[in-house]
């Protein structure tokens, strides 16, 4: 028999449930016990949604019940405060991103997670991204020759969209997952430039990163942009890597699918959406790897039980957070800070 991590989560907005609860739910060395929320109309989600999950008003509730660890999926500025609470009860904690809303509190959360000896990890869920997954592949093989500038962009066409002061700003959302992509792939940055538009918060932005090893990563974010650029291109001395789209497992989750639904189906991508290696006037269609979202619970569950390793290392979440805050000071001053 598998050994099983009784789960709860906490919160139930779009975060909570389209993007954590099927995942959850999936995993086969997971238990889905209940999710913490005191709306009575989240709570009517969850029973249609989640058949035996219960509904808690409080993580000590959870905690009451047999819950070993807990995912927080609330807005970013309560994401310090909770996943505290929840190390404070013994709770493994899965955050989501943004981390927190400034480096110094990760920092803080990351610190008092070791000195508990509770694990905690963050929820960088696009490092298996699909197009990321190739990208790394092409990488590894040589195929694009000594990379020279990275271009990452998770942009939207949505002018009716206001960021809330509670999540940051688009700069901490989609700016999350972008540096921590660029650094994941190309190592530290030693230094960083930004540009932020958007009133009261930030709704389009712009981050240049020169890495140690001499890769330039270009990343934009934005909720203004109705003509938005290929997700990756990535160029080398040996070619250039074109991804066009965004990765499939969000529409597939959006579509009320799942890893459990689809089984080994889940993050295949379908052709018309694979990316171009090109060098000069060529261009060959570059199979994609499969995405795999669905790894990351697992992996959490196995190292709660002390089978394997943290799938997310919390301190690079700090780190990247540490990128974001020298973006904001940049926007600000105009000028490029180094790190």
């Amino acid at each position: 028999m598998i050994e099983r991590v009784r789960f709860g989560l906490v919160g139930y907005g779009t975060g909570g449930r389209v993007f954590h609860a099927p995942l959850i739910a999936s995993a086969e060395n997971i238990d889905f016990a209940g999710v913490v929320t005191t709306s009575e109309e989240r709570r009517a989600q969850v029973t249609a949604q989640l058949p035996g999950v219960s509904t808690y008003d409080s993580i000590a509730a959870l905690a009451a019940d047999g819950v070993q660890a807990v995912t927080i999926s609330t807005p970013a500025a309560t994401h310090a405060t909770l996943a505290r609470e929840a190390l404070a009860l013994g709770l493994a904690v899965v955050v989501d991103k943004p981390f927190a809303l400034e480096a110094e509190t990760a920092r803080q959360v990351v610190t008092e997670a070791e000195a508990a000896g509770v694990p905690l990890t963050v929820y960088q869920n696009r490092r298996w991204d699909s197009d990321l997954l190739t990208i790394r592949n092409l990488m590894d093989k040589g195929s694009l020759g000594e990379i020279r500038r990275f271009e990452s962009r998770m942009e939207r066409w949505a002018p009716d969209r206001t960021p809330k002061a509670a999540g940051g700003g688009t700069l901490l959302d989609f700016g999350s997952h972008l540096v921590d992509q660029a650094l994941q792939l190309h190592g530290p940055a030693t230094r960083v430039y930004a540009e932020m538009r958007g009133e009261p918060l930030d709704d389009d932005f712009f981050v240049a990163l020169h890495h140690a090893n001499g890769v330039e990563s270009h990343l934009w974010g934005s909720w203004r942009q109705a003509g938005p650029g290929p997700r990756f291109r990535v160029t080398g001395s040996a070619g250039t890597f074109i991804s066009p789209e965004l990765d499939f497992q969000e529409t597939l989750l959006k579509n009320g699918k799942s890893p459990a639904s689809l089984g080994d189906r889940w993050g295949v991508e379908p052709e018309h959406r694979w990316g171009h290696l090109f060098r000069g006037s060529t261009g060959a269609r570059v199979e994609s790897c499969r995405g795999r979202w669905d790894s990351f619970y697992p992996a959490f569950a196995a190292a709660v039980l002390g089978d394997g390793p943290l799938p997310v290392d919390p301190w690079d979440s700090v780190r990247a957070m540490q990128v974001l805050d020298a973006a904001r000071r940049s926007a600000t001053t105009g000028t490029a800070l180094p790190l």
